[in-house]
């Protein structure tokens, strides 16, 4: 079966995904999941001094070690002593008067307070105080805040042992063993197991408790402490929330607690207020035209409207012009600002630490103007139907009509893009080649590796590492060594950077698509059309709207099913269904509700999104390891969005007309697509046209006519001559052979990967004949042989990529099924050898 038949049959995902949600924002989520909040009371810690005792010292708190059990009573009884001389009328009320969670370190106070009443104290904090605390937070007589329990390091050190072993063991173990299971690094996850103990103790209760609202509390909570603790990072590992999610909320809670982080899109008046405008009547004007203007453009529009006039035009105006009040101005100080707005600056830092400002030429300024100008015109045209309200801001505009003019930035911009374009066109073979290189190396390197004892000498992709032995047993990594020494490397890392890389160059090469867009690809995007003349499957890939909110259809290329067979083959990992995944959507501020998207992968219990960010910093790996360099001598860097212009440019180039480039891009107006070749619709149409009337007037009227059998059989047996014995050639019809049949050494040759074996041997005598001239000294005949060796082994390389772009990932068929009111797929058989 090919990767075009595989992705005929329909996604299947799991049913969370396939269910219809609404995009809420991080406050939405908070209001619908709530933290709890402290009870002043509770039955444990009203209990009286000697009701406290008899639990704390009894099973499950008490220890089988008389000595260790002593100390516990002791520091029991210091805290229950020290507590008992603050007002109130339980436990928690005294300890909340004592002022233990204000202090430095409570244990200064209760030092303090034996002093002041004459009690020989240590002066030095005795451990069994802080042991007494831990066995009262954990019988729930007091319930510290989720600050002092983060902050206060002693309290932490035994909080999750003493938990899981008096107050809910069972859960902790199991959350212990999904952490084994999912090969989690064990400091990460005694970490997690950190996190939940501490919202237990400030809370109370088991674990199942625990509620989504205390998990982000306690986020925040690390936060709010400052980010010169060292807790912070460790704290908002998403790993505890995962853990919750998996064996205590179900799917009920949101799918990742990232989603609480994401307040929505900041307001109008948010927008223009970060660029600080002292004039606040402008800024109110503003604000309101951003509001009117709102409805017509999206969210990125709306932001980058925001930045040229709030920022580029007023807030440079008060920065040059203190005072200044109104709109109207006069024809100097816009002079000025205009003149300032083509120029920008920018403060790099030198090897010696130096601060060196350089100013450059602004290559959108006159999209400044052009904001400026429609500002000015909507609202002079506002003002006629709003006299009150748009009337006083009506005056002349300081932008003219010649000012606005983009035909010179737009005739240079075009040259800029088509030189980069010609320089980076003839790199991607050798990108493509390298990236296919890079995948197949680093995954032979990590299944040897997973295969190899650790401290024990492996050799894979040419190369001879040593497994490293890690401390962490439970670590889902591996990581090898050169035996001669270096730095040792992540495997996994490796394999997986080596993956993704060669996955988003083959799919923005064979799709032209906007990165943006390929975030977005799910495994819903994967549709099929059935050709009504012949029933024939055709695959399709349904772009989802993004730039011009209007989706669009590509069809699948045989070379393209393959690669997103194997992605779809690599996510799902032996699953019957894609997991959706959460992703942020950074042009609409907002995170996305879970969909099964196709570029994902596995971190510890959950998938998750591989970022657009990630997939930079792999892409340029690949350029900096390839080692090309620019005109200017530079690193080669490519943008995702080159991909693009090259696509376009390649398929224009190669005769598709340019109205379908248009339709396959996704542009509206064909100008823009003509932008990425250097061709224009007046010369495409006035040159086909007089192409056609010089053929028909220099040739002959009898070529026109319908040829007779003889000429049909002549032609046809030209094809038969393009047979030889190790493919076929590709000169063109009629032409004789400009290479006097030198075929291995003729880069017109199509090789055929199943005349392999013959070019062997053809290999094979080539170095023979090279042996025997080189030993007769027939050094002539020698340096003619190697050209040929050249020629067949470049050919069997050809023929060795041929073979492996041909071979598949089989995925299996599924079948619709219907249930509940929605439409579910069921699993496809497994894999072969799988």
């Amino acid at each position: 079966m090919t990767g075009s038949e595989q992705l005929l049959a329909p996604p299947v995902v799991s049913g969370a995904a396939t269910a219809p949600a609404v995009t809420q924002t991080g406050a939405q989520l908070m209001a619908a999941f709530p933290a709890r909040g402290v009870d002043p009371s509770w039955p444990s810690t009203c209990d009286d001094r000697s009701a406290v005792l008899a639990r704390v010292l009894a099973a499950p708190f008490s220890l089988e070690n008389p000595n260790s059990q002593r100390i516990r009573r002791t520091g029991v009884l210091a805290v229950l002593g020290w507590l008992a001389d603050f007002p109130g009328g339980n436990w928690q009320q005294r300890w909340q008067a004592s002022g233990a969670e204000a202090a430095r370190d409570w244990r200064d106070l209760f030092i303090g307070e034996a002093a002041g009443r004459g009690r020989n104290a240590p002066g030095e904090p005795a451990p069994h105080l802080s042991i007494g605390l831990m066995v009262l937070i954990c019988a729930d007589v007091i319930r510290p805040g989720l600050d002092w329990l983060l902050r206060f390091a002693p309290a932490r050190r035994s909080l999750t042992t003493e938990m899981a072993r008096t107050r809910d063991s069972k859960a902790f173990a199991d959350l212990n063993q999904a952490c084994t299971e999912a090969h989690v690094e064990l400091q990460t996850s005694q970490q997690a197991l950190t996190r939940i103990a501490v919202i237990m103790a400030a809370k109370g209760g088991p674990v199942a408790a625990v509620r989504v609202g205390d998990c982000v509390e306690l986020l925040a909570t690390v936060t709010g402490i400052g980010t010169s603790t060292r807790l912070q990072t460790n704290a908002r590992s998403p790993l505890f929330y995962q853990l919750l999610r998996h064996h205590v909320w179900g799917e009920d809670a949101p799918a990742a607690i990232e989603m609480f982080s994401g307040n929505g899109q900041p307001t109008c008046e948010q927008l223009i207020d970060r660029y600080n405008i002292k004039c606040r009547p402008v800024r109110d004007v503003l604000v309101d035209y951003l509001r009117e203007r709102q409805m017509a453009m999206d969210f990125s529009s709306l932001q980058r409207t925001a930045y040229l006039l709030g920022k580029l035009f007023w807030a440079d105006l008060e920065a040059h012009q203190p005072g200044i009040d109104s709109l109207k101005f006069s024809s100097e100080v816009a002079a000025s600002w205009k003149k300032r707005v083509m120029t920008r600056a920018r403060t790099s830092t030198s090897a010696s630490g130096e601060q060196i400002q350089r100013t450059s030429a602004r290559l959108d300024g006159r999209s400044v103007f052009s904001a400026v100008r429609a500002f000015y015109l909507d609202l002079a045209e506002w003002a006629d139907d709003d006299p009150a309200r748009w009337g006083p801001w009506a005056v002349r505009c300081p932008v003219s009509a010649t000012d606005v003019s983009h035909k010179k930035e737009r005739l240079a911009r075009k040259s800029r893009t088509d030189q980069r374009t010609r320089e980076r066109l003839p790199v991607l073979p050798a990108l493509v080649s390298w990236v296919q290189a890079e995948r197949a190396r680093t995954s032979d390197l990590l299944a040897a590796g997973e295969r190899t004892t650790a401290g024990e000498l492996f050799t894979a992709a040419g190369q001879t590492l040593r497994r490293t032995a890690m401390k962490t047993e439970a670590t889902c990594r591996v990581w090898a060594e050169d035996p001669e020494g270096g730095p040792r490397r992540d495997l996994t890392f490796g394999e997986h950077r080596g993956f993704w890389t060669w996955a988003m160059v083959e799919v923005l090469r064979h799709t032209g698509i906007r990165i943006e867009e390929l975030g977005e690809l799910s495994h819903h995007s994967l549709i099929q059309y059935r050709l009504p003349d012949t029933g024939e499957l055709v695959p399709l890939l349904q772009i989802a709207p993004s730039k011009t909110d209007a989706e669009r259809i590509l069809v699948i290329s045989p070379e393209l099913a393959d690669v997103l067979s194997q992605i779809v083959s690599r996510i799902r990992a032996g699953q019957p269904h894609v997991s959706p995944v959460v992703s942020y959507d950074k042009n609409e501020r907002v995170y996305n509700q879970p969909l099964p998207l196709l570029f994902q992968w596995r971190r510890r219990l959950d998938n998750r999104a591989v970022s657009e960010t990630a997939l930079r910093t792999y892409l340029d790996h690949a350029l900096e390891e390839l080692g090309i360099k620019d005109g200017a001598g530079s690193p080669m860097r490519y943008t995702f969005h080159d991909f693009r212009r090259i696509f376009i440019t390649d398929a224009i180039m190669h005769g598709m007309p340019p109205h379908i480039a248009q339709l396959v891009a996704g542009h509206r107006d064909i100008n823009t697509t003509m932008g990425y070749k250097a061709v224009y619709p007046e010369e495409v149409i006035n040159g086909h046209r007089e192409f056609i009337a010089r053929r028909r007037a220099l040739r002959p009227s009898q070529e026109y006519r319908t040829p007779t059998d003889e000429e049909w059989a002549e032609f046809i047996g030209h094809f038969e001559h393009r047979k030889v014995s190790i493919g076929d050639c590709g000169r063109s019809y009629d032409t004789p052979c400009i290479h006097e049949h030198s075929c291995l050494r003729c880069p017109l040759l199509r090789p055929d990967p199943t005349a392999r074996t013959r070019l062997a041997q053809i290999r094979d005598n080539l170095i023979e004949r090279i042996a025997e001239a080189e030993s007769h000294r027939w050094l002539g005949e020698a340096e003619g042989l190697k050209v040929s060796l050249a020629g067949a082994q470049a050919k069997l390389a050809e023929m060795d990529q041929i073979t492996e772009r041909r071979n598949t990932t089989q995925l299996g068929m599924p079948t619709f099924t219907q249930a509940a009111g929605r439409t579910n797929i069921s699993p496809p058989g497994p894999r072969n050898g799988q």
